[in-house]
């Protein structure tokens, strides 16, 4: 069975360029064994991501960040069983900030500041459909 996880947390500490990418190196490295895909969005020392991938696997990941001490306020937006993966592409993606619109912020919520703690996670998972179809992503597919 398929599921599809969304959750929001703040950066424990300052996170820089070299702790993001070790995160995605190590992302990148050890999902496909497990069955994962997704994407991440760091941005203003929020972190907001989406995993797919079997029940037991993506229950298990979710469970290792919550407890991870670069997180802190980790909050679930969205779990919900699926029939396909959107994010089947990526072992772990990530959004290009530097490309990102602020009028695509404006358009799902108050302000042009990523805040997917103030947005349900019906409108976080629409906002990173509109990142994947604008090609709003980094990283290598697969």
């Amino acid at each position: 069975m398929l599921v599809r996880l969304m959750y929001a947390s703040r950066a424990a500490a300052d996170v820089g360029q070299d702790e993001l990418v070790a995160i995605l190196r190590q992302s990148k490295q050890n999902n496909p064994a497990v069955g994962i895909t997704g994407l991440l969005c760091f941005s203003g020392g929020v972190f907001i991501q989406a995993l797919e991938g079997g029940r037991a696997a993506v229950s298990h990941l979710y469970n290792r960040i919550a407890a991870d001490k670069r997180h802190t306020d980790v909050v679930l937006l969205s779990y919900e069983e699926i029939g396909e993966r959107r994010f089947a592409g990526w072992s772990m993606g990530q959004v290009n900030m530097g490309r990102l619109n602020p009028a695509l912020l404006l358009k799902y919520s108050a302000t042009a500041v990523l805040d997917p703690h103030s947005v349900s996670g019906k409108i976080s998972m629409s906002l990173f459909d509109e990142l994947v179809a604008t090609a709003s992503i980094m990283g290598e597919r697969g």
